[in-house]
């Protein structure tokens, strides 16, 4: 007798059996949809292989009509049924824009802005369709609990790829080979090209890539100009134009009398495609006569360039390879979109991250020093920060900190937090003196951010992103050194909720040079203490963050059993820069991946 199902059993099925994600309207969200449908099926009980390949590829094109033609935020929901169908909802916000496939006998090169995109979605779905709600729409589909059929037997199985498709893909010289492969290859084609140009962050590439997709696939040549955003400068205004031809030889050529005669894209922000004059002394006597069509690339509302496709002989291009083009132009329209946000937001951050850290750390006399720093995201700004910089009287100050958090929180924090820590060195203030100072500067910067977001509160404003109170915590170490003329460094330094500083002997000798103190904007009026050491000639200061101690191997730390003086006590008699690179050699070598946290070390040893 089979068991009966508990309530929580079934409240868990009920709940496996459907997911919800809500994407921007913005480049990245076909991919992202892709990934998030893709892992939620791998979670559960198996499902066929096609029908996970058939899901993806429904949710890509779903969710890449809402960004392209609707432009607001994408809802998707999906499902499971008991069936096993899998039924796939997204909804947007702009409800006069019907994704609809042209209407018969609808002209291919007067395409309307709702292009062809759906026809993958009808030929993989059982069913599908539109629902206008007030406000919004919902385009869904239903597809069956095994996938759609492979049309072919000797054809691609469950695992589609790139390969296969081009292995399918047509031969011009054979009659009837273009339909042969659109019933067979095509829609495996767009999966896996919206896959390849959904990795790409550099614009060159994707230009690259779509060459590479369209000739000799689809089309004898092709050539793309992308528009400069900051200029504004398109394709009628001398942009160089990217050239793909299936002889080599002719490349240059036909370079040369595409920029002659460019296309001019008409007003407005259709698709296309529209006629392009045929380059025919460019392309030799078999090159005579041919047909070359102009296709919009369009994403998020902005032009952002025109791909042109041309087809030497008599035959020209057949509808079904326009509207293949038109849907290929569109996935690469958005991977342009998403290279060029990837890079504005890159040089944001790199901009960003150069203000916020110092152009260059002093020379001190009778001090060698040697810094590591590795941010964990390369495309972000990190929460550790350095600075090593002259405060007047023959001192020297040094800082080696970390934010609690990351990004644009951290950079506040920073941006608050360095440039007053050199305004109080060179007023003079002393080691514990900057750290009291500091610490009430970030609780102050706090309560203001609390306050303007009750007042926005009491006014019925809604809060952005960041507004209300924000735990700014930051750890520690700083310091203070004056060489003396004898030989040596007086250092006196704090730590406040930093990993302790060490200092290593030129006989292995390792000893802490500081005790643990409260993390800065945590506790009103913390009155902090300082602590001054010797440097003898010889003696090595380490100063870290907690992504060297606290790097992980399993279950393991760097720093478990004292493992960063340990480490620290094999580098006597080396070099400021040849202890730090051991350091971070070890670190790096303690864990088996990448490190997960952003890294920062800085030695100052005593000459």
């Amino acid at each position: 007798m089979a068991a009966i199902p508990t309530q929580r059993e079934n409240e868990a099925h009920a709940e496996r059996a459907q997911g919800h994600a809500t994407l921007p309207g913005s480049p990245f969200s076909p991919g992202s949809a892709r990934a998030l449908v893709r892992a939620w099926l791998a979670e559960g009980p198996q499902v066929p292989a096609r029908l996970v390949d058939d899901a993806t590829a429904v949710v890509s094109e779903l969710v890449t009509n809402a960004v392209v033609h609707a432009g607001t935020d994408v809802e998707v929901d999906w499902r499971l049924e008991t069936a096993g169908s899998f039924v796939v909802e997204v909804s947007d916000r702009h409800p006069a824009r019907a994704p609809r496939d042209p209407a018969p006998g609808e002209a291919p090169y007067e395409t309307p802005d709702h292009g062809r995109g759906l026809r993958l979605v009808a030929t993989l779905a059982e069913s599908w369709g539109v629902t206008y709600r007030a406000g919004g729409k919902t385009v869904w589909a239903r597809l069956p609990p095994g996938g759609t059929a492979d049309p072919d037997p000797d054809g691609p199985g469950p695992e589609h790829t790139l390969e296969t498709a081009e292995a399918l893909a047509p031969q011009p010289q054979r009659p009837g080979a273009d339909r042969d492969w659109l019933g067979r290859g095509a829609l495996s084609f767009l999966a896996e090209a919206s896959d390849l140009l959904a990795g790409q962050l550099d614009e060159n590439l994707v230009a690259a890539l779509t060459g590479q997709l369209l000739v000799p696939r689809l089309a004898d040549w092709c050539a793309m100009w992308l528009e400069d955003e900051a200029t504004a400068r398109g394709a009628d205004a001398g942009a160089p134009a990217r050239v793909w031809h299936v002889s080599e030889d002719r490349v240059e050529e036909l370079g040369r009398a595409l920029e002659k005669d460019p296309p001019r894209p008409r007003d407005g922000l259709r698709s296309g495609p529209v006629p392009h004059p045929w380059p025919g002394d460019a392309l030799g006597p078999q090159g005579a006569d041919g047909t070359a069509l102009a296709y919009r690339l369009i994403a998020g509302g902005r032009p952002l360039g025109t791909l042109v496709v041309g087809r030497c002989g008599p035959a020209g291009f057949p509808d079904e390879i326009t509207g293949l083009v038109e849907d290929l132009g569109r996935r690469v329209a958005l991977a342009i979109g998403a290279a060029r946000q990837y890079a504005r937001q890159a040089t944001i951050s790199a901009v960003l991250q150069r203000g916020l850290l110092p152009g260059a750390v002093a020379e001190i006399p009778g001090v060698s020093s040697a810094l590591v720093y590795e941010p964990r995201d390369q495309g972000g700004p990190s929460g550790d920060f350095y600075d090593l910089f002259p405060a007047g009287d023959g001192r020297w100050c040094f800082a080696v900190g970390d934010v609690q958090g990351k990004g644009p929180e951290a950079a506040v924090v920073i941006g608050l937090a360095r440039p007053w820590l050199r305004l109080l060195a060179r007023e003079g203030y002393r080691v514990a003196d900057v750290l009291d100072r500091l610490n009430q500067l970030l609780l102050d910067d706090a309560t203001e951010a609390a306050d303007a977001a009750a007042r926005a509160l009491v006014a019925g404003r809604p809060l952005l992103p960041g507004d209300g109170p924000q735990t700014r915590f930051l750890s520690l170490l700083y310091g203070e050194l004056a060489p003396r003329e004898g030989g040596g460094v007086r250092c006196t330094l704090a730590s406040a909720g930093h990993p302790l500083p060490l200092v290593l002997g030129p006989d292995g000798d390792v000893r802490t040079a500081a005790r643990p103190q409260t993390l800065l904007g945590v506790v009103e009026d913390e009155t902090y203490t300082s602590e001054t050491i010797e440097l003898r000639p010889g003696d090595s200061l380490l100063c870290v963050t907690d992504g060297v101690t606290e790097r992980r191997s399993g279950s393991r730390q760097f720093d478990d059993g004292d493992g960063l003086a340990r480490a620290l006590s094999g580098c006597a008699g080396l070099s400021a820069e040849l202890i730090a690179e051991r350091i971070r050699r070890l670190v790096h070598e303690f864990g088996g991946d990448r490190p997960e946290d952003d890294l920062a070390l800085l030695v100052l040893q005593a000459e």
